[in-house]
């Protein structure tokens, strides 16, 4: 068993409850983890026996593309589809985080994790 992992994936995005943050868009950080069995990859060096970067990446771009309403949304979806897509994977963590989010005072970021088993 091991962990891969995706960190500091970066993209503006138009996520958020209120509409003009649908409407002006905000930058955000993606940060995934994912906890397989690669030990046969390891020996064989063979990519076809562990996960693809690229694919759990361009999965995340795809999502991102799509407005959400919140976060939680967002990382769920996104854990769902890796899962879907990489179903020898024991476990997929996901954090969302959202820079300087409109609260109405100083917060350097907001953000959500979810994990699936």
């Amino acid at each position: 068993m091991g962990i891969i992992r995706l960190t500091g994936l970066e993209f503006f995005g138009y996520h958020g409850y209120h509409a003009e943050e649908r409407t002006i868009g905000n930058r955000y950080r993606v940060d995934v983890e994912l906890e397989t069995d690669f030990g046969q990859a390891a020996v064989s060096d063979d990519l076809a026996a562990t996960v693809n970067y690229e694919t759990v990446f361009a999965l995340v771009r795809t999502r991102m593309e799509q407005p959400t309403r919140l976060l939680e949304h967002l990382a769920h979806e996104m854990a769902t589809r890796i899962k879907e897509g990489f179903p020898h994977v024991e476990r997929v963590q996901v954090e969302v985080k959202k820079y300087n989010p409109p609260l109405g005072g100083v917060c350097e970021a907001a953000s959500v994790v979810v994990v699936l088993r």
